[in-house]
């Protein structure tokens, strides 16, 4: 594997007094898709709010670029280059589309992505980008979050349940512009509850269960029924 732009080493992670992970260990190839999997409260979103300095962690346990950023916060991750797509789309009901999208581009972060390139990966916000955000559908609010990080131009991005509550046809759109996503090297994790469509997109797989680490691999070299057995602990 070449060397890795992120890796967690050991990360543990807490709420107050309550222990949500154990010695994650999780390295991402440069360009590469990793889908992770596990059941409701596997720590799935804690392992992303970890990596993306919502939910802080040991400085080493978390390295980008050979840099560790485990104490970092949320706005320094993202000033190195990590954008997170987080759960439930959490746009701002107050503004409009557009006005959701230049947020995204606060930081001044120079590259490929722009209003321009996010209204042609997603043309339905195009059309709608002088709206209100809650006017969208929840396939378009999702669209918008998606664009809305992009705008950042991250090196890498989180994707928090990224089909979570959406319509199978809106959720084939949003699956079917991953590869334009990532077209341009960035890593990514897509965390995700239907296991079949992580595993169709993903470069690797990585399966969470209480918190811990049941089982990682190449989803073609992963039989269903050690993929079972990891996420539910049969």
């Amino acid at each position: 594997m070449p060397e890795p732009v992120l890796a967690t080493s050991g990360m543990n992670a807490f709420y107050d007094d309550f222990q949500a992970l154990f010695s994650i260990s999780v390295a991402v190839a440069p360009g590469e898709v990793v889908a992770m999997i596990g059941a409701n409260g596997a720590g799935k979103s804690t392992f992303l709010k970890s990596v993306a300095g919502v939910i802080p962690t040991a400085p080493e346990s978390v390295r980008f670029n050979g840099q560790p950023i485990g104490a970092l916060s949320a706005d320094q991750v993202l000033r190195h280059g990590i954008a997170l797509v987080p759960e439930g789309r959490r746009l701002f009901p107050s503004l409009s589309v557009e006005e959701n999208l230049v947020i995204g581009a606060q930081l001044g972060r120079t590259g490929r992505w722009s209003l321009d390139a996010i209204y042609a990966l997603f043309p339905v916000l195009a059309e709608r980008r002088r709206q209100a955000s809650t006017s969208l559908s929840g396939g378009q609010q999702q669209m918008c979050a998606i664009g809305r990080a992009l705008m950042s131009n991250p090196d890498f991005i989180l994707f928090d349940e990224i089909s979570l509550g959406l319509a199978p046809v809106v959720i084939k759109d949003i699956y079917a512009a991953l590869p334009a996503i990532v077209a341009g090297g960035q890593g990514a994790i897509i965390v995700e509850q239907d296991t079949s469509r992580a595993l169709s997109v993903a470069d690797r797989v990585v399966c969470l269960q209480e918190g811990r680490v049941s089982l990682q691999g190449v989803p073609d070299e992963l039989d269903r029924a050690a993929i079972t057995a990891a996420y539910f602990g049969t």
